[in-house]
């Protein structure tokens, strides 16, 4: 029996405390993978005794993190036969309101993301919904916020929708013996969409009006373009002035520089010397005319055209993401566009050009970058996806009769579970056999869908858990609730969902829900009833984020593409926290009333 230190808890409960509370803070502040923080502290619970090495590594043989790891070759198999294309194509249709606008791309993303990831759906979204909401003439930062909502809100209404939901079944299964229905989340689920979708429409006008990035490089009069002097320019020894580069059609000369880089007079007199730096901000067709008609070529000879005159390069839209390593710099300081084989084109941040060269603007989260890459550019490479995320898809696959089959695959595997005919890890991994097997997905694609790094954070979330359960902290929390709650179920239910859905803006939603497994489940048991329905209304709680961008991965998808800035998300986002979770309480006590415990 350990000694208690103070509040009546042992070292291990406080080693435990202040490794969960410095990983958490590392998440918050610093740039470092996550994967590697979850594993330092996996590290430090074994190291320090607080778990043995059985317990320690238990994660990586949870049937949760498993059957995570088999779907996304599931996932892959729908992905890569274009399943997603077909909805978006035949669902979201031409809506005559902005209210229709809203069911129409609310409800089939809440249907994907009920079994596909969450990330892959927006991802696949968010360049259609920038085009769809051109036609219909409404901004598209009205629409990108309900479409991540809606990927969050739809994920919960299966077991294999989110990771949370994936977690605390499976920690709700190695506790009681009892595995939860597939679609035990189901009908909860669906009530919190019907009244988030109603929400969104009720709260349309504390949804912003932002001017988009792409709108920047849409508009031609928005292009900010750098043209190179070559050495055997025939201009060269004249003046902007007389080489007509001073006053051009179209356009405004915005820098003037000589091959070192140091910024010249912006008079007509300046002399024109080979290897000149021309800095313009206009139309980009009547610009590009000047390579033309005074020799000129684009800066580090690449095309800068729309029309993309390069026909081996295609220009892709991408922006920065939070904590990627290029935020601060600038691209001609540091090797992205080398390594990459790749060159900036133009930047926008919240849908305004920037006066500068391209290459000299210092970066920030959320900026949005019009690059010039090579058709074989892999944008799903780990080393990519950490500095840049694109959002636009250049891979369309063809739809065929394996867009059907890989469907019905999943259907299948769904129906099979939910009627108990066979254990979920059992129907996964059929199913991604049979994904393998029919074609939809080839067995590199398969491999390169599987997420090493969300594995790992599954994985630890998992152990975490189990520390704060075995420590004590979880019964010790669950008893300081009821000592402030009382022992009314309801309100003991409410506020650790409450709490729940404040932490999850900052933290993974995974995390979250492994940390309140226990608190939730302790304090269900001392208060004499099942715990069942209160880890339902955890399920919904810990993926109910909705007031910060970094709240959830959708929310950072749709940051940079939707000109949002970060009170964008709370003005909306608070109120819909506060609905949510009533109608998460009102919904679980009615599908699943409180049951006290048999002696």
């Amino acid at each position: 029996m350990e000694t208690e230190l103070f509040w009546g808890f042992n070292l291990h409960a406080w080693i435990t405390i202040v490794t969960v509370l410095g990983m958490f803070t590392t998440l918050l502040c610093t740039k470092l993978r996550t994967d590697l923080v979850f594993l330092c502290a996996i590290g430090i619970l074994y190291v320090t005794g607080v778990l043995d090495a059985k317990e320690a590594f238990s994660g990586f043989s949870s049937t949760s993190v498993v059957i995570i790891g088999v779907l996304f070759i599931v996932v892959a198999g729908l992905t890569y036969t274009g399943v997603l294309q077909w909805i978006v194509k035949n669902l979201l249709g031409q809506p005559s309101t902005y209210a229709k606008a809203v069911v129409r791309l609310m409800l089939p993303v809440a249907a994907l993301s009920s079994f596909l990831s969450n990330t892959t759906v927006v991802a696949m979204f968010v360049n259609i919904v920038k085009m769809w909401s051109k036609k219909l003439g409404i901004s598209p930062s009205k629409l990108l916020i309900p479409l991540s909502y809606a990927s969050g809100m739809g994920g919960v209404c299966t077991l294999i929708g989110t990771p949370p939901n994936l977690i605390i079944s499976g920690l709700y299964a190695d506790k009681t013996g009892d595995a939860m229905n597939v679609l035990a989340t189901t009908i909860p689920g669906l009530f919190c969409l019907f009244v988030g979708v109603l929400s969104v429409i009720a709260l349309r006008k504390l949804l912003p009006e932002r001017k988009v990035p792409e709108s920047a490089f849409e508009a031609t009069s928005e292009y900010t373009v750098e043209l190179l002097v070559p050495s055997d320019n025939p201009f060269i020894g004249k003046t902007l002035g007389e080489a007509g580069l001073f006053d051009v059609k179209g356009g405004s000369l915005l820098e003037f520089y000589h091959f070192d880089n140091v910024p010249s007079p912006l008079t007509a007199d300046e002399f024109i010397l080979g290897g000149d730096h021309l800095v313009y901000a206009g139309q980009i067709d009547e610009l590009l005319e000047l390579e033309e008609t005074h020799g000129l070529v684009s800066a580090d000879h690449h095309i800068f055209s729309l029309d993309e005159l390069d026909k081996n390069r295609q220009l892709r839209t991408a922006y920065i993401t939070f904590g990627s390593p290029l935020i601060g710099t600038t691209l001609e300081k540091n090797s992205f566009e080398r390594d990459n084989n790749m060159t900036l084109v133009a930047v926008a941040r919240r849908g305004e050009r920037i006066n500068k060269s391209p290459r000299k603007v210092v970066l920030r989260a959320g900026d949005t970058l019009l690059l010039s890459c090579s058709p074989q550019l892999n944008i799903n490479t780990e080393k990519l996806s950490s500095q840049v995320q694109f959002f636009d898809n250049s891979q369309i696959p063809n739809i065929s009769w394996k867009t059907t089959a890989s469907t019905l695959i999943m259907l299948t595997m769904v129906v099979v579970s939910a009627l108990n005919i066979m254990p979920l890890l059992q129907c996964a991994f059929i199913a991604a056999a049979a994904m393998l097997i029919i074609g939809c997905c080839t067995p590199e694609q398969a491999m390169k869908s599987i997420n090493g790094e969300i594995l790992m954070v599954f994985a630890g979330s998992v152990v975490l858990g189990l520390a704060i359960q075995k420590t004590g902290i979880a019964e010790r929390l669950a008893f300081g609730i009821l000592d402030v709650c009382g022992t009314n179920p309801l309100v003991v239910m409410t506020a650790i969902c409450l709490v729940g859905t404040f932490i999850t803006e900052f933290i993974s939603n995974t995390a979250a829900g492994a940390m309140f497994f226990p608190i939730m489940y302790e304090a269900a048991e001392e208060m004499g009833y099942e715990p069942y329905p209160f880890l339902i209304a955890l399920m919904i709680s810990v993926s109910s984020s909705f007031a910060t961008p970094i709240g959830s991965p959708t929310h950072m998808l749709v940051y940079g593409p939707g000109g949002y800035r970060f009170s964008d998300f709370m003005r909306i986002g608070l109120l819909m926290n506060i609905i949510i979770l009533a109608a998460n309480i009102l919904i679980v006590n009615i599908i699943y009333p409180l049951t006290p415990l048999q002696p």
